[in-house]
């Protein structure tokens, strides 16, 4: 289905029944990322799942104040209450995660339970958000400039999935193929808008206001983001994280079943 908000058409997918569950999907990806999921998670949850402003079938406006995480996560607030919910369990991974744990922070009360795959809070310090923007600025200005072709070989080479190099052929050629369905303009501006260096730092005192449980899922290989998790960890009230073995950044892809069978044991205990 098709929600617009503020005239940007929002694509969102919704599939299952119960409790509603809100999906967001990561820098490159759509709604297809949460689609094999559907069959397990739909038995115990109503999924909904768009696709990021900038990514997918969801229309990529020129205009970059659309793009910031916290416009976003307004966004969502906006589709929840089309949609008529009220409350939901929320799944976010990586800069999806980043934005469901803006959405929390931001409308709390929207937020029964809180799962973050592989995401992070920000950087601490404004030299690093700096830096950070820089480089962003310089991804997207080649994507704009080159295309979306040699960005995502680009994309596939960092060794953040390095780890994606074991799975298989067919696994490896789907992922690259949903890439490559994005927009340019679209990913541009989601580096410029939602990157890591433009989001506020929700260290500290945002984390420690959360109430909401929350569960932190890294891969046991990702060393980075078992370091934030371990650090998220002492800011949360009610946080618990669990790393997952022969996985590196995308557990949801490289130990899939694992990964289901976390969620569920979370959202339902």
């Amino acid at each position: 289905m098709n929600v617009v908000i503020d005239e940007i058409r929002y694509h969102v997918e919704v599939c299952g029944g119960g409790f509603p569950l809100l999906l967001l999907h990561g820098f490159t990806g759509d709604a297809s990322t949460w689609t094999s999921f559907c069959h397990d998670w739909g038995q115990h949850s109503k999924l909904i799942v768009p696709d990021i402003i900038g990514h997918g079938k969801t229309e990529s406006p020129e205009k970059l104040d659309r793009y910031q995480i916290e416009s976003t996560a307004n966004d969502l607030n906006r589709i929840l209450d089309v949609l008529g919910v009220n409350q939901v369990d929320l799944l976010g991974y990586s800069m999806g995660g980043r934005l469901a744990l803006t959405f929390a922070i931001l409308f709390p009360d929207r937020v029964r339970k809180l799962v973050l795959e592989s995401a992070s809070p920000g950087l601490l310090t404004e030299e690093e958000r700096v830096s950070r923007r820089m480089k962003d600025a310089e991804l997207a200005k080649c994507i704009r400039e080159n295309g979306i072709n040699p960005f995502v070989d680009y994309w596939e080479e960092i060794p953040l999935f390095s780890t994606m190099k074991r799975l298989s052929k067919d696994i490896n050629e789907s992922i690259r193929a949903q890439r490559l369905n994005n927009s340019p303009v679209g990913l541009a501006n989601s580096l410029l808008g939602m990157g890591t260096g433009s989001q506020p730092s929700w260290w500290g005192p945002p984390l420690k206001q959360l109430e909401c449980e929350i569960l932190l899922v890294t891969g046991a290989e990702d060393e980075k983001f078992c370091r934030i998790a371990e650090e998220m960890l002492k800011d949360l009230k009610n946080g618990t994280w669990i790393a997952v073995e022969n996985s590196g950044h995308a557990i949801h892809v490289e130990e899939r079943e694992k990964f289901g069978t976390i969620v569920s044991g979370f959202l339902h205990k």
